[in-house]
């Protein structure tokens, strides 16, 4: 009896990142709590600390504290968290019961990123608002708020889940990730105004998301809202399209660590 290969039938994309966000998000049902309170009380403290020193260079740089904060919790924890998530995929061979689903790579990484984001927003909604009051910073919240929260973290969960799919064991990827946030943090003004950086740390930071990411949460949490918020919008959107594409290239649902 001859047998034919049964055709992998793909879901409708939509479809497939919402199954697997879902997915993700049982994965987090027993630990989501504690999940909560260390992401929020991290940023907080970090906003303590620096804000004894913003506090002598005026209001503009206490807003930078607290927004800057929130960048880290909300872009770098979701990196670190996809990165450690992938890794023990490859390193449990977890990647070979999704490869026996009918989903694509590119939507398993977005439902997965999807789902972090999710748990990510309790403690950046408790750090915006408890941050705010602790700097003594005024909020003017648009809505628009709601879109740049997602395109914040797509872009470093994107470096996350290469970082995951590039090295050869956790300790590495830890190590890489740790490398990549620090290099990120420091080039732009996230934390620290633009006038009180060394210019070239201030240019090599147009090349970096993690500076589009803050000047837009600045603008939707204090205002004022101008097109350079589209233009920050853009660019995010195309180095998640971007880093997207090298993870699609570089993941193989039959490799382990």
């Amino acid at each position: 009896m001859n047998l034919q290969k049964a055709e992998r039938r793909l879901q409708p994309w939509p479809v497939q990142v919402f199954d697997l966000y879902l997915l993700g998000l049982s994965n987090w049902r027993w630990s989501w709590r504690s999940a909560i309170v260390v992401d929020t009380i991290s940023p907080l403290i970090g906003m303590i600390v620096l804000a004894v020193f913003g506090r002598d260079f005026g209001p503009t740089s206490l807003a930078y504290v607290m927004t800057g904060n929130v960048v880290l919790s909300l872009m770098f924890g979701n990196s670190r968290k996809m990165c450690g998530h992938v890794t023990s995929l490859r390193m449990m061979g977890g990647l070979d019961y999704y490869a026996t689903l009918p989903v694509s790579k590119t939507a398993l990484i977005m439902g997965i990123s999807a789902a972090f984001v999710t748990l990510s927003l309790p403690s950046v909604t408790l750090t915006i608002l408890i941050g705010a009051l602790i700097l003594g910073v005024p909020l003017q919240i648009s809505p628009l708020v709601l879109l740049v929260i997602p395109m914040c973290a797509a872009p470093l969960a994107g470096i996350g889940a290469y970082i995951a799919f590039s090295v050869r064991n956790p300790e590495s990827a830890g190590a890489w990730e740790l490398l990549f946030m620090l290099l990120l943090t420091g080039l732009g003004p996230i934390i620290i105004p633009p006038d009180r950086l060394n210019p070239m740390f201030n240019t090599l930071s147009y090349l970096s998301p993690a500076r589009y990411a803050a000047s837009a949460l600045r603008a939707t949490l204090l205002g004022p809202i101008t097109g350079q918020l589209a233009i920050d919008m853009a660019i995010l959107l195309s180095f998640t399209i971007l880093i997207l594409a090298f993870v699609v290239r570089r993941m193989d649902w039959r490799v382990t660590v």
